[in-house]
């Protein structure tokens, strides 16, 4: 700014001299004064002619301008940005060589583990000198933690460093360095640290070096399994903004094995959650991390954790006030292993990752070398395959993976088989210093290459299914290879373009199950037309015109603005009698009727667990996945139906669950017990299941038991139930609410496996979908009426069975709350 003023200045004293001329006198003229003469107006050409023109003045005042901006510009950029220090702390750890680990380093109030951090720090600080990027701006350290091997030392170093060094001041930090101290005395050895390396701490755990407050020391005891919680659990919810941590220690030469039993902290978003970080060393370096969680898990979640060596480093960070009671944890320790694969002979066997099903430990290099009979192959499949890392990409394979034939395998796989060309086979597998999964669960076979699935039909991937699966129009092989080349079943399967064969009530049902389409062109409307959700066909300028011309809605369902139409059966009504524009309005978190009923009383359809377990090829739902899901005993019988929780007091089943049959009165609700929060029907008196008599039964005055129209009862209990993680009711839909054709519905209960088979123990779950009603009533003539949806499979196999009745068909919106469709008959 001053110099703006200095130039605003010169540009006045330039107007001046038109009128003006300075005249100078030699200087040996001493004592005599410059005089200024004033010149009459006409003389004032003169004067111009004798000095520079004036655009000449004005271009070297422009130039000036710039010249003395640019130098401005130059030393802000120099002092401000060259010059501005940015405060860096690094995390790290080092080896020292020639030291020998005692119990007192654990302790960090103990002399000797003062004496030897303080020669910790006082190389580290020699180390820094010699590197130009940090012996300038290293301003301290602090040595938190020894464990064993010969001694590994965990450290934090703090640096005040110009931002424009950042970069290279964290490449110097993390290459691996060594630093020896000469000896203080001619008696003592010198101090040698090797494989020194640190890493820019996540601001949000900068606390959690300095603080205390809410850090835990624990070691394992042999034999013994050590628990822990957060800070108030389950009480209490843990504190808001805290850092907290807890390392966790074993005997020299042995690992640890965590496991969570109970996780539950604020969900995963974008609002900066609380966060859980598991460490395969006692400092908090992002390239060590085991694991980073945050959200719910149900207790059925594979949670377990394994060491590298004999320490763990668990850090809770609180970025929220909101209130989640967090978690208890338990570990222990296990020898290390001494060898990791091995040699396997035999016709068959199986093998796995180490410690499979916990996570396999970080830093693991195995290798199975195979045999089997000379005059076999051998052939590989993998039942289970979990190798997934975080920010990898899909088949870049460049961390945790398993080798086989030269070829790399990683990520997240359904089953798949790898063969050999000879007897003998080499699987090698390796995880790196971070991240790691459950791993990987192997058979291995011989096999005669003449014939590789006897009596079966092997897939192009070399996994053998039965013969009665090829064609059936449900992929068994990963690749496809059972349905192609296939001769369609004209009667109930519809021949794609690309040649798979499908179910004929799969056609027109809005999903692409063909994959090239073939199986809903034939049910597209003509151009400039919109499709409604029945079917029908409507011109496209009648889409969110605020009229419900498809006479279901669906015309109006997607639009951005929600109007107040005529009430017809096909609207949502308001409690204030108006009705809106959008199809299935209640619970969505939206605001739609004027008087905000539609988001009233909508305590339902939500469960406590945000994350469910991996399942491959089983139906076990995980606990508490549907909190809503009852079981019903009838008296001396065990489990006959099921239900769903609406509220406190009631509950919706099938009406035909309670028809007097074989001298046994089912319509008499004191022979019922009702269990809600039941997950295992082996555990009915496990902790959260809650054991309940009925008060009454309503069924539904019209049921027809031969056409099983009007299907449906009311359950009141004789109390209340006690809402929790696992006891939650389920949203009832509106009279408006619409199920489209191809919408998913889960089916749950604890029906029979199979026709004919026993009844499931633990709770089981399917995934169907609503099928054309069209298309329904023609493969059941007669048999559907108005107050039925028809359903059907989504991946082969998946229906209700005898015991299922009277369970939610749950549908799942796309904010993740849950309605109830129908119930299962």
């Amino acid at each position: 700014m001053k110099s703006n003023r200095a130039r605003k200045g010169g540009g006045a004293s330039k107007d001046l001299g038109a009128g003006l001329k300075y005249s100078s006198r030699p200087q040996s003229m001493k004592g005599i004064e410059e005089g200024v003469e004033f010149l009459p107006v006409n003389n004032t050409k003169k004067v111009e002619k004798r000095g520079p023109k004036r655009w000449v003045v004005l271009v070297a005042v422009l130039v000036g301008i710039f010249l003395l901006s640019l130098m401005t510009c130059f030393m802000v950029w120099h002092f401000q940005y060259q010059n501005a220090r940015v405060q860096k702390v690094f995390n790290g750890y080092l080896r020292i060589t020639n030291e020998n680990f005692l119990d007192a380093y654990e302790n960090s109030n103990s002399t000797e583990f003062a004496n030897l951090a303080s020669k910790v720090k006082e190389a580290l600080k020699l180390l820094y000198s010699g590197v130009p990027t940090l012996g300038p701006y290293y301003k301290k350290s602090s040595v938190t933690a020894f464990s064993e091997g010969s001694v590994i030392a965990y450290f934090w170093s703090e640096f005040s460093i110009p931002k424009y060094l950042v970069e290279e001041a964290e490449s110097a930090m993390a290459k691996e360095r060594v630093v020896t101290m000469p000896p203080r005395a001619r008696a003592l050895n010198s101090f040698v640290l090797t494989s020194v390396v640190a890493f820019p701490t996540d601001p949000r755990t900068v606390q959690t070096t300095q603080d205390n407050s809410c850090s835990f020391a624990l070691h394992a005891r042999s034999g013994e399994v050590t628990r822990f919680t957060t800070p108030g659990f389950p009480d209490s919810p843990y504190p808001a903004r805290a850092r907290c941590q807890w390392t966790l220690r074993g005997d020299a030469d042995s690992v640890l094995s965590l496991t969570f039993r109970s996780f539950d902290v604020a969900p995963c978003d974008d609002r900066g959650s609380d966060l859980v970080m598991v460490y395969d060393t006692l400092s908090p370096v992002e390239p060590r991390a085991v694991v980073q969680l945050c959200g719910t898990y149900p207790p059925s979640y594979n949670l377990t954790f394994l060491s590298s060596q004999n320490v763990l480093l668990v850090t809770l960070i609180t970025n929220t006030e909101r209130r989640h009671p967090g978690f208890e944890a338990t570990f222990f320790q296990l020898p290390k292993l001494s060898s990791c694969g091995g040699y396997l002979r035999g016709t068959q066997g199986t093998f796995s990752s180490p410690y499979y099903p916990g996570h396999y430990p970080p830093n693991m290099n195995c290798t199975w070398d195979i045999e089997v009979p000379n005059n076999q192959n051998v052939k590989v499949l993998f039942k289970l395959f979990y190798l997934l890392e975080p920010n990898v990409p899909p088949g870049s394979c460049l961390k945790d993976y398993v080798e086989v034939n030269g070829e790399k395998y990683c990520g997240e796989r359904s089953q798949f088989v790898v063969t050999s060309k000879s007897s003998k086979i080499t699987v090698r597998f390796h995880s790196d210093q971070s991240y790691t999964d459950t791993g990987f669960l192997a058979e291995y076979l011989s096999y005669d290459s003449s014939d590789p699935c006897p009596g079966m039909f092997m897939c192009n991937t070399g996994r053998c299914i039965r013969n009665e699966l090829r064609c059936d129009g449900w992929a068994d092989c990963t690749d496809y290879s059972d349905e192609l080349n296939c001769q369609c079943n004209a009667t109930y399967q519809f021949t794609c373009k690309n040649k798979f064969c499908k179910p004929l009530f799969w056609v027109c049902d809005s999903v692409n199950d063909c994959g090239d389409n073939s199986d809903e062109l034939q049910c597209s409307c003509p151009a400039q037309t919109f499709q409604c959700g029945n079917g029908k066909c409507v011109p496209q300028n009648q889409q969110c015109d605020g009229t419900d011309n498809c006479g279901d809605g669906s015309d109006e369902a997607t639009c951005d603005r929600v109007t107040t139409v005529a009430c017809t059966k096909h609207t949502y009504r308001c409690r204030n009698g108006l009705c809106v524009s959008k199809s299935n309005p209640e619970c969505d978190g939206k605001k739609d009727c004027s008087d905000g009923s539609d988001e009233k009383d909508c305590d339902c359809g939500l469960r406590s667990f945000t994350r469910q377990s991996r399942v491959v090829g089983g139906k076990n739902a995980d606990e508490g996945e549907w909190p809503w899901q009852v079981s019903l005993h009838a008296l001396g019988q065990g489990h006959v139906c099921g239900a769903s929780i609406i509220s406190p007091k009631w509950m919706v089943s099938a009406a035909h669950c309670f028809i007097d049959d074989k001298g046994f009165k089912y319509s008499d609700h004191t022979l019922w017990t009702a269990f809600l929060g039941l997950h295992d029907q082996s555990k009915r008196s496990a902790s959260g299941v809650q054991e309940l008599g009925l008060k009454r039964i309503i069924s539904h005055p019209y049921f027809n038991d031969f056409t099983f129209d009007y299907d449906i009862a009311l359950l009141e209990l004789e109390q209340p139930a006690e809402y929790s993680s696992t006891v939650r009711p389920i949203c009832l839909p509106e009279a408006s609410h619409t199920f489209p054709t191809g919408k998913a519905i889960w089916v749950t209960g604890w029906g029979h496996t199979q026709e004919g088979g026993s009844s499931a123990l633990i709770l089981q779950k399917g995934e169907i979908r609503v099928i054309n009603q069209t298309t329904c009533e023609s493969l059941l003539p007669q048999q559907i009426t108005p107050r039925m949806m028809c359903v059907g499979y989504l991946s082969g196999g998946v229906d209700a069975c005898q015991g299922d009745s009277g369970g939610p068909l749950s549908s799942v919106e796309a904010d993740g709350r849950i309605f109830q469709a129908g119930v299962e008959q």
